[in-house]
């Protein structure tokens, strides 16, 4: 076994090389990339700001899944923050939302269609929830296949979640955030199904009249260069070539021919004391308008939230964002006991049993693992 491993370092080593750094290379017609430029990098240092952010996450979890339907437990949560002091919001926004979401399937115009339908878990949640309209969706929907594989329910189930994170933070804007303030969500701007630009819409708008800079930044980047390394592993190489010190940020990267994804892409490094280096978007319309002085300003205050020990230069605020809206095994579990109860009662758990088993034989072998 020792030797295997050897075997397979050695060929990592060799596989993956310090080769010449590239451009920008985004696989789709809807980017135009643009070379690399040191011109396009810019320092800025810290400023005192009274201004608010506010961090928008969500996450979720099967409670039952089958062939023709599958039920999800849904959380969104957001925080505001002052530099790295949190405030408390004042106004009726709940700061934790949650929902459970059915997708059924039916069979139409000789099609499989799927439609979800969404349960507040609280009656004052229902105003953050989607429309159920835009919820159904024909099988076959490029926007939400698998590659040429028909979609996974489950997968579509999830879909709710998404277009409520971007309802959510449209109320955010509108209750909470004032002139110069700003909102990140966890992840990029893109739109990647059909009806969520409706409520990416809502947002901007939101955003445009009261004047607040709508953002988001991701965890991570799958973004490549054109000779096959990280976009973000060859920038920061790119900037340590250039001797340009953090923090920093890299603007542009490409341009956007996308209607689906309305964002101008920046790449920053927020902190010296740390090597991390992330993708972040501003809402396109609204990066045209700014000032370098204003780019600035955003960053500074991304780099005043960026101050956790444990993860420095990622905003605190997405941290406390994904803990909080992340759902754990407990939380299914217990919906989970009380949905099979109800089942039980209603006397319809023989007939919903036999599909759920078409697909839980993954579930029985860990299960049997663990005995």
């Amino acid at each position: 076994m020792s030797e295997v491993i050897k075997n397979i370092a050695a060929n990592l080593d060799e596989k993956v090389d310090e080769f010449e750094l590239g451009n920008p290379h985004l696989s789709t017609r809807d980017y135009k990339p643009l070379p690399l430029n040191a011109k396009n990098f810019s320092s800025f240092k810290p400023i005192d700001s009274d201004k608010k952010l506010a961090f928008v996450d969500g996450g979720n979890q099967s409670i039952l899944n089958a062939p023709n339907f599958s039920i999800q437990f849904n959380r969104l949560y957001f925080n505001i923050f002052q530099g790295c002091n949190r405030v408390t919001n004042e106004k009726s926004i709940p700061q934790k939302v949650e929902f459970i979401s059915v997708a059924t399937a039916n069979f139409q115009d000789d099609e499989v269609h799927f439609n979800v339908s969404t349960f507040s878990l609280t009656d004052d949640h229902s105003e953050f929830l989607p429309d159920s309209y835009d919820l159904s969706f024909n099988s076959l929907d490029r926007t939400i296949m698998q590659g040429v594989s028909r979609a996974d329910i489950g997968r579509v189930a999830t879909i709710a979640r998404r277009f409520a994170e971007w309802r959510l933070s449209s109320k955010i804007v509108e209750s909470e955030l004032e002139y110069g303030d700003m909102i990140v969500m966890d992840g990029i701007l893109r739109t990647s199904y059909r009806n969520e630009s409706k409520y990416a819409g809502e947002s901007y708008a939101a955003a445009s009249r009261k004047g607040v800079f709508y953002t988001g930044l991701s965890k991570s980047s799958t973004l490549f260069t054109t000779t096959g390394l990280s976009l973000l592993a060859a920038l920061r190489k790119f900037a340590a070539d250039n001797k340009i010190e953090p923090p920093w940020y890299y603007y542009p990267v490409a341009i956007s021919k996308s209607p689906q994804h309305d964002a101008a892409i920046f790449i920053c490094r927020l902190r010296p004391e740390s090597e991390r280096v992330f993708r972040y978007e501003i809402q396109a319309k609204q990066a045209e308008e700014l000032s370098k002085n204003e780019f600035r300003e955003i960053f500074s205050r991304l780099y005043e939230n960026s101050c956790d020990v444990g993860f420095p230069g990622y905003p605190y605020g997405l941290i406390d964002a994904d803990a909080n809206a992340k759902v754990t095994g407990s939380d299914v579990e217990t919906h989970r006991t009380m949905l099979l109860s109800e089942l039980a009662k209603i006397g319809s758990w023989p007939k919903l049993s036999r599909y759920i088993e078409s697909t839980d034989a993954h579930d029985i072998l860990d299960k049997l693992k663990e005995w």
